[in-house]
Order: C-alpha cells, then sequence, then structure tokens
C-alpha cells in the first residue's frame, strides 16, 4: 500500500528516537528537522523549505492525490505551473523546486516511497540582475551621515554607525550581523568571528574606522541600554534586546536618505558594495568569496559584472570614440 501524503513519517528518525505513535507525527515538521540536524541548514531556510512543500501536498490534495507514491513527474510540473501563473518570480520557483527535491529524495532514502518523481524536475532558469551597489564616495558619504549622528552620544545612533561601518567592512549578511556576540570580536587582530549559512564559521577581517565605531559604541551606547536579559549580544535595541533584522534595515535606509542620488538599497547592498569596490580595488576574486563566505565561486563571480559593467559606463561618458 502507498504511504498517505498525510500521515508520511521519517521512519529513520522515529526508530532511532522510538516514537510510539508515527501517524501522529507531522511528516513535514520531520523533514525540516532533517535539513536542521543532517544539514545544518538555518530555521529560516527549513521554514521556506517546509512551506514549500505544505503546498504542493496542499495542490495535490485538492486535485484527488492524497498518496505520495502517486505524485508524478507530470504532476510537479503542473504545481509548478500554476505557482507561476499566480504570479511567483522565477526565484521563489526555482527554490520551491529545490525543497520539493529535498523532500522527495528524502522519502525515498528512507524508503517511503520506491522512486523519486523528481529527479527530470527542472528549475526554470534564473535571470541574473546586477546587485545594486553604492559608488565608493557615496558609501563615504552615508558613512559620514552616521558619524555625525553618533556625536550626540544617542544609544541608536552609535550603535547605526558601529553597525554600518562593520557591514560595508567586512561584507557580512545583516543575519550574520544581528547574530554577533561581544566575544566574537578581537580588536587586536580586527576579526570578527562569523556564524553563516549552513552553521560554517568564518573569519573575517574589518578595519580601523569600523573597529573606532564598535569601540564607540561599546564605551557609550551599549551601556545606556543594556539590561539583565542582554547578555552577549554585540548590537542591542532601545529596550535591551538583540536587534533584529528589521531594525538594521530601517538604519540604512535612515541614512540613505541624507545621501543625494544615492540608491535606496538595504543592508545587503552594502555587502554588494564591499565586495564590488574590493574587486575594482584588486583583490583576489577567491580571497572575496572567502571573505562573503560564498560556497560556490560562480555566486561571487556576479561583482566581477558589476565592476565591468561600470568600466563600460565610465568608457561611454569619457572616451570621445565610445
Amino acid at each position: 500500500m502507498s504511504p498517505d501524503i498525510d500521515v508520511l513519517a521519517d521512519r529513520a528518525w522515529l526508530c532511532q528516537r522510538k516514537v510510539v505513535h508515527p501517524e501522529a507525527v507531522d511528516p513535514v515538521s520531520a523533514f525540516a528537522r532533517h535539513l536542521g540536524a543532517e544539514r545544518g541548514l538555518s530555521e529560516h531556510t527549513q521554514r521556506a523549505y517546509a512551506g514549500d512543500v505544505r503546498s504542493l501536498i496542499s495542490y495535490e490534495r485538492d486535485r484527488g492525490i492524497t498518496n505520495l507514491s502517486d505524485v508524478t513527474l507530470s504532476d510537479l510540473r503542473s504545481w509548478l505551473a500554476a505557482q507561476s501563473e499566480n504570479g511567483a518570480a522565477r526565484s521563489t520557483l526555482a527554490r520551491r523546486v529545490a525543497s520539493v527535491r529535498a523532500f522527495l529524495r528524502w522519502a525515498t532514502r528512507i524508503g517511503v516511497i520506491e522512486a523519486d518523481p523528481s529527479l527530470r524536475l527542472v528549475a526554470p532558469k534564473l535571470v541574473k540582475y546586477l546587485p545594486g551597489v553604492l559608488k565608493q564616495d557615496q558609501i563615504s558619504a552615508v558613512l559620514d551621515v552616521a558619524a555625525v549622528a553618533a556625536d550626540d552620544q544617542d544609544p541608536v545612533h552609535l550603535r547605526d554607525r558601529a553597525m554600518l561601518e562593520l557591514l560595508y567592512a567586512s561584507g557580512i549578511r545583516v543575519g550574520e550581523l544581528v547574530g554577533l556576540d561581544i566575544d566574537d570580536l578581537d580588536f587586536g587582530s580586527n576579526l570578527v568571528r562569523v556564524m553563516g549559512k549552513g552553521a560554517k564559521q568564518r573569519m573575517v577581517p574589518f578595519g580601523l574606522p569600523a573597529a573606532t565605531a564598535i569601540q564607540g559604541w561599546l564605551q557609550f551606547g551599549r551601556g545606556q541600554v543594556v539590561t539583565g536579559a542582554s547578555g552577549p549580544a554585540l548590537f542591542l535595541g532601545r529596550r535591551g534586546g538583540r536587534v533584529d533584522p528589521r531594525q538594521v534595515r530601517t538604519a540604512v535606509h535612515q541614512v540613505l536618505q541624507h545621501v543625494p542620488d544615492a540608491p535606496d538599497i538595504g543592508p545587503h547592498g552594502l555587502r554588494h558594495s564591499a565586495a564590488t569596490h574590493l574587486l575594482e580595488g584588486g583583490a583576489d576574486l577567491r580571497a572575496v568569496q572567502e571573505l562573503l563566505g560564498h560556497a560556490s565561486l560562480a555566486t561571487t563571480q556576479i561583482y566581477t559584472h558589476v565592476s565591468v559593467e561600470r568600466l563600460k559606463q565610465s568608457y561611454q561618458q569619457a572616451h570621445p570614440r565610445a
């Protein structure tokens, strides 16, 4: 008998933990646990993958398919087509293909289904967009605005200056920034220990301006908002809790409003800018890959396209026979 989608469970996971009533286990939740425990994916990725699988299960159930073994390649393609018709972006469809393939591969591996119907499921080809970046003089203006604002010694202004300086200096992700603790910093070597995607740890350098801004925050700002519940978190909100990504995005947008002609980018735009400026300054592509924590060099190579695009723009504007 083929397994019912509603009661599919990770048999290996259940056996290891001696779960008495496997039918009570949510299969998608079991899959999410597998992603975290065995593949080291973040909670955000686990939620995204689980949501994609639930979308597929709901779609198939509405079409009268309740057994996982009855799902075919044609069914999967039909689900994706429906997603596309509802306005899903190519990047969203690509992630959903990855989610469903991972789920069905996992179900096959633990013996729930005999054959994986997603083996020939192809993700839509992504259109590569050049990331929005700031010019070097715009970055200087942004950080100058943050520094002037911090002169009033307001803890939030001191924090925002430190966060912006560190984001640009290190190129770390906003999620990595908010997860930093005080002891992740080594001021002797100007290095910060970062926990990246897939729970991979790396050491990232930062410069003197960032070090000065962070020390200013620690010396004059953090003590104004710290509480007994703050713990070791490096950056705090006004009420003493660990800063969250939304607060970081707000800080970036507010400062950019004071820089004429600067694109309204978010924290990730500072990461893009840092990578682009490193390559423009002659940094080795492999070194930039390691700095950013990219698993694939192909991901880092998009910044070379940004540099070339800027070169072409300068050529068009300056060369008399362009």
